[in-house]
């Protein structure tokens, strides 16, 4: 079993160390990337919120996106990845906004993407957005897999040089 603080230790440290804050939406991770950060000691400091955005109605009432209003968006795809990321870190005026939405089996979701699909994105000071496709149905571990590569892509974010 993967120790959560550890996954989170770096990122929580370089957002402490930056004096910079974060708000998470995950869905296929359900809830493993804020915990992550939020196993770290002094996590208070930079974690302002995170949910997990499951269904339509939660992404409805939480974060008050309505694909209507996105002609040809969908769940689990690149462009709603960045959209969710923005929406979290402007709703909760976090530095950072960190989005992952997409399918950890043991099957495909209704949008033909195969088990083993995750869209994430950053959106801060560096905005990034991947796909990430790992062809295996084993649903824990795809959880696993996003959470970690989520938070590989905070790291490597705020392993940038701050800006003035």
């Amino acid at each position: 079993m993967v120790a959560l603080g550890r996954l989170g230790d770096a990122a929580g440290r370089l957002l402490k160390a930056r004096g910079e804050t974060i708000a998470v939406a995950e869905s296929s991770a359900g809830g493993l990337i804020s915990a992550s950060l939020l196993a770290v000691p002094g996590a208070s400091a930079y974690f302002v919120a995170g949910g997990v955005i499951y269904t339509h109605k939660a992404r409805e009432i939480f974060t008050d996106i309505e694909l209507e209003q996105h002609p040809g968006m969908r769940s689990s795809s690149e462009p709603y990845a960045a959209l969710l990321a923005e929406t979290m870190r402007r709703r909760m005026d976090t530095t950072w906004g960190l989005a992952e939405t997409g399918a950890s089996g043991p099957r495909g979701n209704r949008y033909g993407d195969a088990a083993g699909h995750t869209c994430i994105a950053l959106s801060g000071p560096v905005t990034t957005v991947f796909t990430l496709e790992t062809g295996d149905g084993d649903r824990e571990a795809n959880m696993w897999r996003f959470t970690e590569a989520a938070l590989d892509a905070l790291v490597a974010a705020l392993d940038q040089p701050m800006t003035a």
